[in-house]
């Protein structure tokens, strides 16, 4: 089969591989049909982490059909459509049924990799798996590009929002225009927030914010962009949606929230630990971590898709094959696409 591969820092190619196979009773081998590029994928294309040269692609989001499943499998067949997210919840253990099962405490593999690929094999695919009704072919590929955003980015934004405790009528800042950020604002619009501001510097992703629901717009960073998210909040905001995860954005969060705001963290800072005085001062609460995936879809944002509430697909602004995976990378890593979306079949 096909399968990305890390050649490099600013390098992606396409080789052979093996086709996965049953490895335990409770694999899943999918059949990709519709794969994407993430912002995290970029840490090592971009040279900031450090990855062995030659080595798998770490894509973790994808859509496709079963292909065969381990003895164990009983929610599953071969045929079936389904999301691939990119956590791996076994749906039973503590944190699952608290609806945080992107920290899943059964499974310690909990993450997916190599998903820009023909083919995936989907560990604990029992409850992690999310079915979708009829075929790919049944649907529009507006659609499946909103159907993909389930494996990862909709429930990422969605988990920020959620954490953040976001409520009819609230005022909620988001930093970060970015597919994640776009889906928390789609989110905060679902929880009712009265008031959404985005942040972005870029025309055409802050005209997708107010598509998705923003309100307002404040581009300015740093203490200027601080101050003038004060004064538009009269003190701050009731909600912070922080989904970038870099020291500058990081900081900006910690003081555009009123006391007792919520800040929900989706953004994971590399080069940054912040000062718990930060928020401990000001009366700033803190949460999040890796999205409940297999719960939200599960829950609201699968069937919030195919009634067609929410359209997160417009997050994908440039489409590729497989076969041009280094230049879908080079598209985000350049910032001439949101989204890279990536046809598989």
């Amino acid at each position: 089969m096909k399968t990305a591969q890390f050649v490099k820092a600013g390098q992606m190619q396409v080789v052979e591989a093996d086709k996965p196979t049953i490895q335990a009773p409770d694999d899943v081998i999918i059949k990709v049909i519709r794969a994407c590029v993430c912002g995290s994928d970029l840490w090592a294309y971009r040279g900031f982490d450090s990855k062995a040269a030659n080595s798998g692609n770490s894509g973790h989001e994808a859509i496709g059909l079963v292909e065969a499943v381990g003895s164990e499998i009983t929610t599953v067949k071969p045929g079936d459509f389904v999301i691939a997210p990119f956590t791996h919840g076994c749906g039973h253990c503590a944190a699952c049924l608290a609806g945080f099962d992107g920290v899943c405490q059964d499974h310690d593999d909990n993450f997916s990799s190599g998903t820009q690929a023909e083919y995936i094999r989907f560990q604990h695919g029992q409850w992690a798996l999310v079915k979708v009704p009829g075929q790919p072919s049944d649907y529009s590929e507006g659609m499946l590009k909103s159907l993909l955003t389930l494996a990862d980015v909709m429930a990422t934004g969605y988990h920020a929002a959620r954490v953040a405790e976001v409520k009819p009528g609230d005022t909620v800042i988001v930093l970060g225009d970015g597919a994640v950020g776009q889906c928390a604002i789609i989110a905060a619009k679902m929880r009712g927030a009265k008031r959404i501001i985005s942040t972005s510097r870029h025309p055409d992703r802050a005209a997708l914010a107010k598509k998705f629901g923003a309100t307002e717009n404040i581009a300015e960073r740093g203490e200027e962009g601080i101050q003038k998210l004060l004064a538009a909040t009269n003190g701050g905001a009731d909600a912070v949606l922080e989904c970038v995860g870099n020291r500058s954005s990081v900081e900006e969060a910690m003081h555009v929230g009123r006391p007792g705001s919520i800040v929900g963290r989706v953004g994971l800072p590399h080069d940054y630990r912040p000062d718990p005085a930060e928020s401990f001062y000001r009366n700033v609460i803190t949460a999040g971590g890796p999205a409940s995936v297999t719960t939200y879809d599960k829950d609201l944002l699968l069937k919030a898709v195919l009634d067609g509430k929410i359209n997160p697909g417009l997050v994908f602004t440039k489409t590729f094959k497989l076969a041009e995976i280094d230049a879908a990378y080079q598209a985000m890593a350049e910032r001439k696409a949101i989204k890279s979306y990536v046809v598989v079949e």
